[in-house]
């Protein structure tokens, strides 16, 4: 997504009456690949729900000034600017949901301050019997964390939805590095996006998605802020260089392939067009565990608290010096893909939108929001 100048949105403010259009579009989402799909697959032998969540999901979206709705066939989320909430309704109970942004703050921070207490309550009980508590330390230090964004531009083009469209490719990456061993492993996540150029009316949504994130950023801020730096000192500095590579994309993303997995040595995850996932039941790319055997960054995981890495019988061809090169189409054993999910829009539309698509429907009834799971 692009980001217009905030001069102009500061003079949009100063309006008293500021003109808005209604805008329209469908989206399609489905979850395509990664070690996700075969824990999916099984589970889906024990759970309807499970195996639905491999279908793809069409959403309707619509904005219209402050308000936008994103409607299925199941529920309606309506989130309100104005209002400061997100309203979600459950067409199935006849129920729905009222969360304001400062809500949502609160339960952060409660959340927050209970994971702070269980970390306490687990230093505390790892102390031995008998010994005074004493902070828990390591002679290691720390991994040291970087946050790290890329926007390639390429070469690619192709045909979407009856778009002419080009290729930008987003990597991001949350990298840790042991500082004892230098070695580094990363949370990463690419987007493989197809822009086209503006469509008439998609600016709507475009702009309600960034006075959105200026709602997210005045709410939630001080909530963010002191977790992030205390996870890494250079944040701020890695915002920056965020907004300065997303400034590179040009254009509507109709198409995007995004995957979210696990790296080693700095490596970025591939995209989509650049390593396809094989078509097969079998694993699809090597586990996060055998990434992190490779790389040690099964240790960087650990500190992290991330662990759950599985195991598997070491393969004599992992014996090969990690930088040569790679035949086929499939990733390097140094990576890992989670899960790979594609997005598409289409049906763009600038008419009129009845008011009355962003309104509860009648006789459904209001409930709280721990409440929504409860039996049908």
């Amino acid at each position: 997504m692009s980001f217009r100048s905030w001069i102009t949105l500061g003079l949009c403010t100063l309006l008293t009456t500021p003109s808005f259009a209604d805008f329209r579009y469908a989206e399609t989402t489905q979850i395509t690949g990664g070690s996700v799909v075969s824990m999916m697959k099984f589970a889906g032998t024990f759970s309807k729900d499970a195996k639905k969540a491999m279908d793809p999901i069409t959403s309707t979206v619509l904005v219209q000034g402050n308000l936008m709705a994103r409607i299925t066939s199941d529920t309606t989320e309506i989130t309100d600017l104005e209002k400061e909430s997100i309203t979600t309704v459950d067409h199935r109970k006849k129920q729905y949901t009222v969360v304001t942004f400062q809500q949502m703050k609160q339960q952060m921070e409660e959340a927050q301050k209970k994971a702070q207490e269980e970390q306490a309550k687990q230093n505390k009980f790892a102390q031995p019997q008998g010994k005074p508590s004493q902070p828990q330390s390591s002679d290691a230090p720390p991994p040291k964390m970087k946050f790290k964004v890329n926007v390639r531009n390429t070469s690619a083009t192709k045909t979407v939805v009856g778009l002419d469209t080009k290729e930008s490719i987003l990597s991001m990456e949350l990298e840790a590095t042991d500082q004892p061993t230098g070695q580094k492993g990363s949370l990463a996540l690419t987007n493989d996006m197809w822009l086209a150029p503006e469509i008439p009316g998609y600016s709507e949504v475009r702009d309600f998605n960034k006075r959105f994130a200026q709602k997210m950023g005045m709410v939630f801020g001080d909530v963010f802020k002191p977790s992030m730096a205390a996870m890494q000192p250079g944040s701020a500095e890695g915002m920056a260089e965020m907004a300065k590579e997303m400034s590179k994309l040009k254009g509507v993303p109709v198409m995007q392939v995004m995957r979210v997995g696990a790296t080693a040595n700095g490596e970025p995850l591939p995209a989509a067009s650049e390593a396809p996932l094989p078509a097969s039941n079998g694993p699809v790319m090597p586990s996060a565990g055998e990434v992190a055997k490779q790389s040690a960054a099964s240790a960087i995981s650990s500190r992290l608290g991330l662990g759950g890495f599985g195991k598997k019988k070491k393969d004599p061809a992992q014996d090969k010096p990690a930088d040569q090169s790679q035949t086929g189409q499939t990733a390097a054993p140094t990576q890992s893909v989670l899960m790979e999910s594609s997005t598409q829009l289409a049906s763009f539309s600038s008419a009129p939108i009845e008011s009355s698509e962003f309104n509860v429907p009648a006789g459904y009834s209001l409930v709280a929001a721990d409440n929504r799971s409860s039996s049908h």
